[in-house]
C-alpha cells in the first residue's frame, strides 16, 4: 500500500462550515473547484471528478440522514503533491461501517466507496473524541 502525508502536514488546507439543509452540496463542492484550482490542481486531473462526487455524496448524505441531530456540516478540504484529502463531519452518533452493508448496497455511500477504491485512495470514519460526531475522511492519490 502506498503512504500518502498525513493531512496535518500538506501544504494547502481549507475547512468550509455549512448548514446541514438545502445548498450544502452546491456550496461544498463550489467551495472544493474553488480551493483546487488555487491551489493549482488541475481540474482535469483524473481524481478532481470523481473527488468532487464523493464530496457531493457525503455532504448530502449528512443532509439526509444527520440533519436533525446535527445542524451542521463540516468540510475539511487538504492537498500536497501527492493527496487530496476530503472530510466531511457531523455530529450524528451513527458511524457507517465501511466494510459491511453500509459499504456494499445500492446507494451514496457504496458509491463513494467505490469511486475512492477505484482511484486507489482510502476511506476512514474517525469518531470525535468529545461525543457523538465523527468524520469521514477520503484520501485520494494526485
Amino acid at each position: 500500500m502506498r503512504s500518502v502525508t498525513a493531512p496535518a502536514a500538506l501544504p494547502y488546507r481549507h475547512v468550509l462550515t455549512v448548514p446541514a439543509g438545502p445548498g450544502a452540496v452546491r456550496v461544498a463542492r463550489e467551495t472544493a473547484e474553488q480551493a483546487l484550482a488555487e491551489w493549482g490542481v488541475d481540474e482535469h486531473h483524473e481524481a478532481v471528478g470523481p473527488a468532487l462526487l464523493i464530496l457531493g455524496e457525503l455532504v448530502a448524505n449528512t443532509v439526509r440522514h444527520a440533519a436533525p441531530v446535527s445542524p451542521q456540516t463540516t468540510v475539511f478540504y487538504a492537498a500536497g503533491p501527492d493527496c487530496l484529502v476530503l472530510a466531511v463531519h457531523d455530529r450524528h452518533p451513527y458511524r457507517p461501517d465501511l466494510t459491511g452493508p453500509d459499504a456494499s448496497g445500492p446507494g451514496g455511500l457504496a458509491t463513494v466507496l467505490e469511486l475512492t477504491h477505484g482511484l486507489g485512495g482510502t476511506a476512514v470514519v474517525r469518531g470525535d473524541k468529545d461525543g457523538p460526531g465523527k468524520s469521514v475522511w477520503i484520501t485520494l492519490p494526485l
